[in-house]
């Protein structure tokens, strides 16, 4: 999932009504999720103990996708962002 729409589930922007298909980050990465792939309780903990202040567009883009990956890495059991949405994605389609 872009950024963009990453912003946009922080925020609160994107909903149901929006998007029939689309799961909110809050569903995608539940703190089961991330207690199962990583030593976090919720995905805000995963991007407070990476520093990313996220309250805007700007804040989502200027996070460059190498310290992010890196982030991922680091605090999860995923090599990249995309690993890690994928497999997101996967588990909540069962």
């Amino acid at each position: 999932m872009p950024f963009d729409e990453l912003l946009k589930e922080l925020q609160g922007q994107k909903t149901i009504q929006e998007d029939p298909d689309h799961l909110s980050f809050d569903r995608l990465f539940n703190d089961s999720f991330m207690g199962k792939y990583s030593g976090m309780k919720s995905f805000a903990e995963f991007l407070e103990k990476g520093n990313f202040q996220v309250e805007n567009h700007e804040d989502i883009r200027n996070i460059p996708d190498e310290l992010f990956d890196r982030h991922v890495a680091r605090e999860t059991q995923f090599a990249n962002w995309n690993d890690m949405l994928d497999k997101a994605t996967k588990e909540s389609a069962k």
